[in-house]
């Protein structure tokens, strides 16, 4: 597995990681609970990284923060709740709707 820009590796390597044939042991032990705080913790170091300017440590930071709903999504998808791409539906559904200046007939004048 080599690595790469696009989001649909990530989502493969994660799978790989909790498949029970071959996965990694502390992988598949997770469970939201137990990740729960890791979504937390790399929040605020984003905020951290952020507020220090520091823009080569925000981009790592961001990329720890983005495994955090792929995790999540993917022991939902395995517990038969949804998966990524109920996730990212939802999230652009809302965004088109939120911004009918934008993608719809309305204007904006202002913020």
């Amino acid at each position: 597995m080599q690595p790469s820009c696009d989001i649909s590796r990530l989502i493969e390597i994660m799978a790989a990681l909790r498949n029970p044939v071959g996965g990694c042991p502390r992988d598949l032990e997770q469970d939201f609970s137990s990740i729960r705080n890791y979504t937390i913790e790399e929040a605020y170091e984003v905020a951290d990284a952020i507020e220090r300017q520091d823009f080569s440590d925000l981009r790592e930071e961001l990329g720890d923060l983005l495994l955090q709903p792929i995790y999540h999504a993917q022991m939902a998808s395995e517990a038969g709740h949804f998966d990524i791409g109920d996730v990212i539906y939802g999230i652009t559904e809302k965004l088109i709707r939120r911004h009918p200046h934008v993608f719809g007939d309305l204007d904006a004048n202002d913020s």
